[in-house]
């Protein structure tokens, strides 16, 4: 769709939007559309109530069939077609079916996206929760915790690219005559290394050079969701914890963690579907290249690089798939806990 049409589209769902609530909140509805007349007014009345809510809903609901709905039965269209360009410029579209998603799992280089996202999703989920959960227990035990928090905090104002060429900057080599600017190098040097590494090209290890950006950015937020939930606990079951002899760690591990199972699991699960989507980071260290390829990278090299639109369109259909179940579990788990 033409980006002006699109943005002139937003425009109209926000004005759409304000006016819906302006009508409703001053009850303009009511007065201007349908005018209490007798016998009918409590029809009228009734009409409007029924209408009222649809004014806030529609803006919603044409966004998400435009920006949400549409794309994805657009990219299902692709995947299961094939895109010819035309002597003139112009492109068709033939159907092939599953065509594009058996040559897609002919690919190795699918495979190899597969299993480094399966790998993305053991590691940083439990590395980002683990160290949020005893960041935040650890902050909230000491006078300046505040600005611990804060320090911790700070890579989420980081976008993905900035905090991979950050990284980037960690894990640079340089010949050995050279002073080194990458502190792993630096110090791997300092404590007897013979010489440089490149570390993004050491097999299975980068992919876990890659993990540890994410880690350090979702560790922030995972910190922030669970103090608060530690902050929720009632002092009642600590104290009554610490007069039965109970040292720290049982505090911890015995009565704090299962009152906060339920976040626990939802971060565990919000940084899941993060990471099934993960991109920015591979794109920009590795592009892909010496085994660290993702799906999200894969389906990037197919549209843009390759150009073969059913190939990489069956590649986001297949994030999509492996996203959608966990963010259901995810949101049915949310509306469980506020009941």
């Amino acid at each position: 769709m033409n980006p002006a049409l699109q943005g002139l589209i937003t425009i109209i769902l926000g004005v759409g939007g304000c006016v819906g609530y302006f009508w409703s909140s001053n009850q303009l509805l009511d007065k201007v559309f349908f005018p209490p007349r007798g016998a009918n007014a409590g029809r009228n009345i009734t009409r409007a109530n029924i209408i009222r809510p649809w004014l806030f809903l529609l803006p919603a609901l044409l966004a998400l069939g435009l920006y949400l709905a549409y794309p994805v039965v657009e990219t299902l269209r692709l995947s299961l077609t094939e895109r010819i360009t035309q002597p003139d410029g112009s492109s068709i579209y033939k159907w092939v079916g599953a065509e594009n998603y058996v040559q897609m799992m002919r690919e190795p280089k699918f495979w190899e996206a597969m299993r480094n996202n399966i790998m993305w999703l053991v590691v940083v989920p439990a590395f980002a929760t683990a160290f949020g959960l005893l960041a935040a227990q650890l902050t909230d035990r000491i006078r300046w915790g505040n600005i611990a928090k804060s320090l911790l905090f700070m890579p989420m104002a980081i976008s993905f690219v900035g905090a991979a060429v950050i990284f980037k900057l960690v894990y640079d080599t340089r010949p050995i005559e050279q002073e080194q600017i990458g502190i792993l190098n630096a110090l791997y040097l300092y404590f007897g290394g013979a010489e440089p590494k490149t570390w993004l090209t050491i097999p299975i290890w980068n992919n876990f050079f890659l993990m540890a950006v994410l880690v350090w950015i979702q560790t922030g937020f995972a910190m922030v969701i669970l103090s608060a939930a530690l902050r929720g606990i009632p002092e009642e079951t600590i104290e009554a914890a610490i007069i039965d002899g109970a040292n720290p760690f049982q505090v911890f591990f015995k009565i704090k963690v299962p009152q906060i199972k339920g976040t626990i699991v939802v971060v565990w699960t919000t940084i899941t579907i993060v990471v099934l989507k993960v991109f920015d980071i591979v794109f920009a260290m590795t592009n892909g290249q010496w085994g660290t390829q993702v799906l999200a990278n894969y389906m990037y090299d197919k549209l843009f690089r390759a150009n073969d639109w059913g190939v990489g369109s069956a590649a986001a259909m297949v994030i999509m798939a492996l996203v959608t179940p966990i963010l259901v579990w995810n949101v049915r788990n949310a509306r469980r806990e506020m009941k």
